[in-house]
């Protein structure tokens, strides 16, 4: 390692535009290893994780370079010989200085940012992924976005989305993020493209993770959309600059968008949908897991259907539905107006014994409610105060403000 490894000064000046706070000699180093193996490694690699987790990424680099001839590395990270010897014939062909050298470069003329577990904004989510989890995170944009909001729900669904998925997307990222809730989704075509698009059209917060590396937008037809991520929230990926997306590598990417997210909800997915694979690793996460449903005759709903079915996922018909999701608590079948949500009973029994057009007196609305005068009259200003009732030298009647009736 001492020879695969740069001195400390150099490793210092290729990482410090690269990483926020201070940079010493000992940081850089451990830094740099720990952006070789996510060179050395295809994203996920559990053994990886577990032998990284037992020795640190310099000492663990070292045993796979130096072989581990040992067995203690073997033995701290519960590593078969067959899984070891396996393992060290991925990585080491890998082992190219000059290419993590580069990739580094790349990132520091792209003016990207590298995040790792160390720093303060690190997603604590991703730690749920145990020896799964990335060894770090490419951000293009603003790191700080992964962390802004207190909660986040993953929107995705079919690349080949109908218009009906599109519009169900485009209205719950707009509602969400007009609440605080940060979007976060995989920058495809179909259902990922129209929620990145509604959030940004909202003012509020998305995050894209991509398959490949930060410095190529993929899918190419959404550069512009992937540009405008970044300007305001950040494109995200734990590979190296210059890595090409794959099918796997598309398929590792949706462990991450579980697990960022505080839900995830599938808007349309047909039976072989990517989208299913995401759903899969938020079930596996314990995450809350909500689908939307659709027209029982489209195969591109049939996917939402089958989780709603077998795997156990909640309805989503609203915004509402997926900040129930988030633990907000249920609305009321008599009121799903903002406005009456918070009532307490004894505020709707007044509301239920007014009319909209007939005025009534205080003690005609008591007797009618079941209340006491002096609790109605306190009632009543409340819903004055909110525009929900009118009071008059007749009496009170309801207003059609807030909706209900």
């Amino acid at each position: 390692m001492r020879d695969f490894l740069p001195v400390a000064a150099q490793a210092r000046n290729l990482l410090a535009p690269l990483v926020p706070g201070e940079l010493d000699d000992e940081r850089a180093r451990r830094l740099y290893a720990v952006h070789t193996w996510s060179w050395l490694t295809e994203p996920g690699d559990g053994v990886a994780g577990r032998l990284v987790a037992a020795l640190g990424h310099e000492a663990a680099l070292n045993e796979v370079i130096a072989g581990g001839r040992d067995g203690v590395a073997k033995d701290a990270a519960s590593i078969g010989e067959k899984e070891w010897a396996d393992a060290r014939a991925r990585w080491l062909p890998r082992l190219d200085p000059d290419g993590v050298r580069q990739a580094l470069e790349i990132a520091r003329r792209a003016g990207l940012s590298l995040l790792t577990s160390e720093d303060a904004g690190w997603p604590a989510g991703l730690e749920d992924l145990g020896p799964h989890a990335p060894m770090l995170l490419w951000v293009r944009g603003d790191a700080g976005a992964l962390t802004r909001t207190p909660r986040s729900v993953a929107l995705v669904g079919a690349r080949a989305a109908t218009a009906y998925g599109e519009h169900v997307a485009i209205e719950l990222a707009a509602d969400l993020v007009a609440h605080g809730v940060s979007i976060v989704s995989g920058a495809a075509y179909g259902i990922d493209g129209a929620a990145h698009r509604a959030a940004l059209a909202a003012g509020g917060t998305t995050v894209a993770l991509l398959a490949g590396g930060v410095d190529r937008p993929y899918p190419t037809g959404h550069s512009q959309l992937i540009e405008r991520v970044a300007a305001t929230g950040a494109v995200v990926s734990e590979v190296p600059c210059g890595t090409a997306p794959t099918k796997w590598r598309f398929l590792a990417r949706n462990r991450l968008i579980a697990a960022l997210a505080d839900a995830t909800v599938v808007v349309e997915a047909g039976m072989r949908s990517g989208s299913l694979n995401t759903a899969g690793h938020a079930a596996t996460l314990a995450r809350p897991l909500g689908a939307v449903p659709g027209p029982v005759t489209s195969a591109a709903s049939a996917g939402c259907h089958r989780l709603l079915r077998e795997f156990d996922a909640r309805c989503v018909t609203s915004a509402d539905d997926v900040r129930e999701l988030l633990g907000a608590e249920p609305q009321t079948l008599f009121d799903l107006a903002a406005s009456g949500a918070h009532r307490t009973d004894d505020t709707t029994r007044v509301r239920d014994a007014m009319s909209f057009r007939s005025w009534r007196p205080t003690a005609e609305i008591a007797r009618r409610s079941g209340l006491a005068p002096g609790d109605v009259t306190g009632i009543l200003g409340l819903l004055a105060l909110d525009g929900h009732v009118v009071g008059g030298g007749e009496g009170w009647r309801r207003t059609r403000h807030g909706g209900g009736g």
